[in-house]
């Protein structure tokens, strides 16, 4: 097991109807800028519940946050948060408004140009507005975690970035709100927390074993609940097990002392800035190519997850073949698709568009051991066509 320091300083309040302690985790006297996102808050009742609680504060809105958040749209919020002098912020939707939310908040004190934020991904931000969320879709982790990822669709990149001050004060999640989830936000959300598990999981074996299981419970119960909790939302008990699974697939605690990967990531990124493809489905087209394509360096871990996750038998090769096909499976049987060119007849120009990409920043090798090129990622991009 690798050294690592662990701290996570959010107040997660869990439950049903715990949106009314919202006034009494904001400091008296704040003035709150409340943002969100299309508005499917004003339908589902969680903004009556949240401006409920924020009756005795002063509340400037900003709605409109994009599902994949552009920061043209985030620099209009925090153009006003200057203008209003908001010394809070209340993100409430799910992890694409709470991503933006933590770029605003990090670019409101900010003196230089602030897409530099997203350029060094946040590693030179001393000062930010205290922000706090109210999740409406179990997905991303961002919740209890202290990054984000923020587009430009004039440059057509999609980019990472994260702090420690980028911590929300407290994040509340009632399950409630899922059984107002369509069903395409419910798969997004069961792929998007299962493929955070693997990134941190699916590496090399490292002798932590606590991480491992950790990671194989929240696999197994995603397993369990998917299927099950997209076609019966309105289940308390299904609801409460996926907000929960995805809150701790990314809230730091089963990627500490591991190796972690992430590529996936980078490259999902990538096709969603270039097609506007859901992140979840862009990790469900990517993962099972770059686990082939990095075969030799992650079959150990693989035929790992095959025998405890999958319960599947045979020599490390045979099981670790096995897992991938499994889990494409479940991916399919959720209602994911596989190829790119089920969502754009332009599909031809990913391949190189994105190794360019990767080499124009400067990116040699990602993943845990740095051994995907970017012509590795021309050819799992190819063989994701």
């Amino acid at each position: 097991m690798n050294n690592f320091e662990l701290h996570n300083p959010v107040k997660l309040i869990f439950g049903k109807g715990e949106i009314s302690k919202v006034s009494s985790n904001i400091p008296s006297n704040s003035k709150v800028l409340l943002t969100y996102g299309g508005g499917s808050i004003m339908k589902n009742g969680v903004y009556s519940q949240v401006m409920e609680s924020l009756s005795d504060f002063n509340v400037v809105e900003f709605g409109g946050i994009e599902a994949n958040p552009q920061f043209s749209t985030l620099m209009k919020a925090v153009e006003i948060a200057r203008l209003e002098k908001i010394d809070f912020i209340l993100a409430v939707g799910g992890g694409s408004v709470l991503d933006g939310t933590k770029f605003i908040s990090t670019a409101i004190k900010y003196s230089g140009d602030e897409w530099n934020i997203l350029k060094s991904g946040a590693k030179d931000i001393t000062d930010v507005v205290p922000f706090g969320a109210v999740l409406t879709i179990p997905a991303t982790g961002s919740e209890m975690n202290s990054g984000g990822v923020v587009s430009r669709k004039e440059t057509g990149e999609k980019l990472a970035f994260g702090s420690p001050l980028c911590f929300p004060k407290f994040s509340i999640l009632d399950p409630s709100v899922v059984s107002s989830l369509p069903k395409r936000q419910l798969v997004n959300g069961v792929v998007d927390a299962f493929v955070h598990v693997l990134e941190q999981y699916i590496t090399y074996p490292n002798n932590a074993l606590i991480q491992d299981r950790f990671a194989e419970g929240i696999l197994l119960s995603l397993i369990e609940i998917g299927d099950k909790v997209i076609e019966n939302p309105e289940n308390y008990d299904l609801a409460s097990n996926l907000m929960f699974s995805a809150t701790m697939a990314l809230n730091g605690l089963i990627g500490k002392g591991v190796p972690s990967d992430w590529a996936t990531h980078m490259i999902g990124h990538e096709l969603t800035a270039l097609y506007n493809i859901d992140h979840a489905q862009t990790l469900s087209i990517i993962l099972p190519h770059l686990y082939l394509n990095q075969f030799e360096s992650k079959k150990e871990k693989l035929a790992q997850y095959g025998r405890r996750v999958w319960n599947l038998d045979g020599t490390v090769d045979e099981i670790a073949k096995m897992a991938i096909e499994k889990t494409v499976l479940f991916f399919n049987d959720l209602g994911m698709k596989q190829n790119i060119s089920d969502f754009t007849s332009d599909y031809d120009k990913a391949p190189k568009h994105i190794r360019d990409v990767f080499i124009d920043r400067g990116w040699k090798g990602i993943g845990e051991r740095g051994l995907i090129t970017p012509d590795n990622v021309y050819d799992i991009v190819s063989s994701s066509l």
